[in-house]
């Protein structure tokens, strides 16, 4: 299918090799976004394992959607549904996020990355973030972009407000006597809090969530449309009232923070990304290794990694850095950088060109110097590349020297309890 026939509109695209769907992705454009999988940049714009994609594809079928957000949802669905080999390449379960329905009188409504989920939802359950425990009782996705799911989720709320944190008013026949929680002061909480809403009304809210994330818009709609002539009928305007204001926000979803969020990963190439890698330890202990990514001198958190060294000895820091390399070449669905940056010397450097020298990849890597107090005393590497990149190749270094030093904290804790 020629891109020109594809639409200047949100939706979702599907690359095909006769009837199996080899990769499934979402677009606040759609003609753009599949314009830029066969540019000159999408080796370092996508990935080799993308580029292998598009080779292999004979033809990309697409739907529209009336929003960022519904291209999103439906995204999520079509991976659930075909799995396709691209999108699940070298990833399991434990790489995606989930939107968790917990099971209680009233449901709170939180994300959850795949290692901290239990995939059934007759489990025990986790640890929801913020330290409090849930049990499951609904699990959506996978989602494939944090980042995205959790402005999803922001939006979703204004429409539907949900409970996340705030406590069951215990007084619930005198709710003047529950404090609001600072999410029912700005409307993002039904007021659960304040005991102001029933279990049957809130279960009501949980209903049409749940059926936003599964794509079924069409019948909360419907649903609201009847609720809204009855309430008429009955002369409860205020109560039809608030259901117009949530059928009108439903019809005209305010997406635009997805918008922008949409264009930053999937840029063609044009952006300058650089990624950099460092080892924590201590005496060789409890090993970790971390990869971050900066963007045109903005650090890119969404491209933030954490890696458990596995085979390298303690104090190895080269072996380890070789191990964090080799395994995150195996994520072929992850976007190249333009240049690499890793904390150390010489040693270091040649590791890391070898690797890459390994693989076919032609990156070019930096190693930056550290003088007895850690801080930068010298970059290693092409000149025109140090000269002009030089203040975006530190930033990269710090993040990634300050990221390193914060999961190696948490993951000595852990072990101390």
């Amino acid at each position: 299918m020629r891109s020109k026939k594809i639409p200047d509109a949100p939706g979702v695209y599907l690359f095909k090799r006769g009837r199996r769907v080899l990769y499934v992705g979402k677009a606040t454009s759609l003609r753009s976004r599949v314009r830029s999988y066969f540019t000159r940049d999408v080796l370092f714009s996508r990935g080799p394992g993308i580029v292998r994609m598009t080779e292999e594809a004979r033809t990309i079928a697409f739907q529209k959607t009336d929003s960022v957000l519904e291209a999103l949802i439906l995204e999520s669905a079509l991976i659930k549904r075909y799995k396709p080999k691209y999108n699940v390449k070298e990833k399991d379960d434990k790489s995606f996020n989930y939107v968790v329905i917990t099971d209680e009188d009233f449901p709170r409504v939180i994300t959850v990355r795949g290692h901290e989920l239990n995939l059934k939802p007759s489990a025990k359950g986790g640890s929801a973030p913020g330290g409090k425990r849930y049990t499951p009782k609904t699990i959506l996705g996978p989602f494939p972009q944090g980042g995205m799911l959790k402005e999803a989720l922001k939006i979703v709320r204004k429409i539907f407000p949900f409970r996340d944190t705030c406590k069951p008013c215990v007084t619930l026949s005198r709710p003047a006597g529950c404090k609001p929680c600072f999410n029912r002061q700005i409307g993002l909480c039904p007021g659960i809090c304040t005991g102001e809403i029933s279990k049957k009304e809130y279960r009501d809210t949980i209903r049409n969530i749940k059926l936003l994330f599964e794509g079924k818009k069409k019948i909360i709609v419907r649903t609201l449309t009847a609720e809204m002539h009855v309430a008429a009928k009955r002369k409860e305007f205020e109560r039809a009232g608030e259901i117009k204001k949530t059928l009108f926000a439903l019809k005209h979803i305010q997406d635009i923070s997805l918008i922008k969020h949409d264009s930053v990963p999937h840029n063609s190439g044009v952006l300058m990304r650089i990624e950099a890698y460092d080892v924590a330890h201590m005496a060789g202990r409890h090993v970790v290794g971390v990869m971050v990514a900066v963007e045109d001198g903005v650090p890119d958190k969404g491209g933030y990694r954490k890696f458990n060294i596995r085979t390298a000895r303690g104090g190895d820091d080269v072996g380890a850095l070789k191990e964090i390399l080799e395994r995150r070449l195996g994520h072929g669905e992850w976007q190249l950088p333009r240049v690499i940056v890793v904390d150390g010397g010489k040693a270091q450097v040649r590791a890391a060109e070898r690797i890459f020298t390994h693989y076919g990849i032609g990156i070019p890597v930096v190693g930056v110097v550290k003088n007895e107090y850690h801080r930068p005393k010298k970059i290693l590497g092409k000149k025109e590349i140090v000269s002009r990149f030089e203040r975006d190749i530190l930033l990269a270094n710090s993040e990634s020297h300050r990221f390193a030093l914060a999961f190696h904290k948490k993951k000595r804790r852990i072990s101390l309890i």
